[in-house]
């Protein structure tokens, strides 16, 4: 063995232009006579997260004097079913423990060095080909191995059973949803402001993020701008729930903005992010490094949301005014432009799925999500046949609400705020879900079901309205967009 273990680390750096610490070479000694832990002090562990070329972890294990290292691509694994790559690289000094600051450009290694945990460690194997360790960490607690797997690439497996808390990343999760209604009263809530955009869970793992909406779809590739927030969080392990929006001309956050963006993936998709880019707001944490806070009061997730800082070019942590009358966040709201405020109580654990009280969404405007069960043509171009002609455009829309039992409850139609590329698309993706029976469980009117095309009933769109009718129909609606992240079964009367 070669007596001095920091040869190769010293031969990649030059003291007088990083920050690292570059101890001298010690005089030559035989190998009997190499530094070790001192008796009585278990030895330090470090994981450092180290931003250079590639985000990676450092996973350092203090050892005969030296840090025996290991470069994680995706970080310390939290689940046992899976292993992460670990790749053995040259052994550090043990003062790279307290290292944190930035290695300069063009220097071995550059970018950012920050610590994410620290501890001590047991040995309880070490060969050429195996490490098992028990961690004692702020983060990381536990028995792992680490194993060869040829040359310089090794794995690292977190042992089975050792954690009752542990609890991995559901992939099925489904947010949780507000109910509509007036402004609660008294103290105990908390308000955010109503954002006009779509919901979006996002999975940040080993330095990668994952996006799907909230009927499970995958946004990843449709918004290539977001997925750098994984670059950013100290986290190897985060389940985030936000809102996915866009700015208008005006600089207002708007549905129709988004529209563009809906469905795109590959060169279309990276353009539309320059030329129309979203962004993520991010409200709630639903999971952390191994650990679902779904259980944890708002006020708890909130507080854990925060310490996270996640804040970049396209996803940012929008406040929440805890204890603050309503009616002032309304206020503000309606100042900024947006639909209102969701009330949430502070107390208040996190039920997937669920439509709950407990979170209470009081708007500035009334809006509907309203499933399409038809349409008409223009008044100019209707066909005596009874349905649109072929290359005509769509007059207006025919909406339905289901009710408690399933059935499609007509609601009325919207016939305005379509863009002349809304009615070609809609004409186009409509067309192909013709249907011959009307799919609505009450009447339409006669005038409107004598030219409509019946369609099945599974798109959803978003209107604008002054006031339900004593009938049951939408006053006034105007079209604001598709909504691609909200499945038919899921769309309920609003108020």
């Amino acid at each position: 063995m070669d007596p001095d273990r920091l040869h190769a680390y010293r031969a990649k750096r030059d003291a007088a232009r990083t920050p690292e610490p570059v101890p001298e070479a010690a005089p030559e000694t035989a190998p009997e006579a190499k530094p070790r832990t001192r008796r009585g002090r278990k030895p330090i562990f470090v994981v450092q997260e180290h931003r250079a070329t590639a985000l990676h972890w450092d996973f350092r294990l203090e050892r005969d004097g030296v840090l025996v290292s290991w470069a994680l691509p995706k970080g310390v694994p939290t689940d046992p079913k899976r292993n992460h790559r670990a790749v053995h690289t040259e052994d550090h000094p043990v003062e790279y423990a307290d290292f944190t600051g930035r290695i300069p450009a063009g220097e071995y290694g550059a970018g950012t060095v920050a610590t994410y945990d620290r501890g001590t460690y047991v040995v309880e194997k070490w060969t050429d080909d195996e490490v098992k360790v028990e961690l004692t960490g702020e983060r990381l607690s536990g028995h792992y191995t680490l194993f060869r797997t040829g040359g310089s690439d090794w794995m690292i497996h977190r042992e089975k059973g050792q954690d009752p808390d542990f609890a991995a990343v559901p992939d099925d999760l489904r947010p949780m949803l507000a109910i509509p209604g007036t402004a609660p009263a008294g103290a105990g809530w908390a308000c955010e402001f109503k954002w006009d955009g779509i919901r979006a869970l996002c999975r940040v793992e080993g330095g990668r993020a994952r996006l799907r909406s909230r009927n499970g779809n995958d946004l990843s590739e449709t918004y290539p701008e977001l997925k750098a927030l994984a670059k950013t969080v100290s986290s190897a392990q985060l389940l985030l729930d936000g809102e996915i929006i866009a700015l208008d001309e005006d600089g207002k956050v708007s549905f129709g903005a988004l529209q563009t963006r809906f469905g795109t993936s590959g060169s279309e998709a990276a353009r539309l992010s320059r030329t129309n880019p979203a962004s993520y707001l991010v409200f709630d944490l639903l999971h952390l490094d191994g650990r679902s806070t779904l259980d944890l009061p708002y006020k708890d997730r909130r507080e854990l949301l925060e310490s996270l800082e996640l804040s970049g070019p396209h996803w940012q942590t929008p406040p929440s005014f805890p204890d603050t009358p309503v009616a002032d966040v309304l206020e503000a709201a309606r100042a900024a432009g947006l639909e209102g405020v969701v009330a949430k109580r502070l107390d208040s654990t996190y039920q997937p799925g669920t439509r709950s009280p407990a979170w209470r969404k009081v708007k500035l405007t009334e809006s509907q999500s309203a499933v399409i069960g038809g349409f008409t043509p223009l008044k100019s171009q209707g066909a005596a046949t009874g349905r649109a002609a072929r290359g005509s455009q769509i007059g207006a829309l025919l909406l339905g609400v289901p009710d408690e039992a399933g059935r499609l409850r007509y609601v009325g139609k919207v016939g305005s705020g379509f863009t002349e590329q809304d009615r070609r698309v809609l004409l186009e993706a409509l067309s192909e879900l013709a249907v011959a029976e009307s799919p609505f469980a009450t009447a339409v009117d006669a005038v409107d079901a004598r030219v409509a095309t019946w369609v099945e009933p599974v798109v959803v769109a978003e209107v604008t309205f002054g006031e339900w009718t004593s009938k049951g129909r939408l006053r006034h609606p105007v079209f604001k967009g598709i909504r691609t992240d909200k499945d038919a079964a899921e769309v309920v009367r609003e108020s």
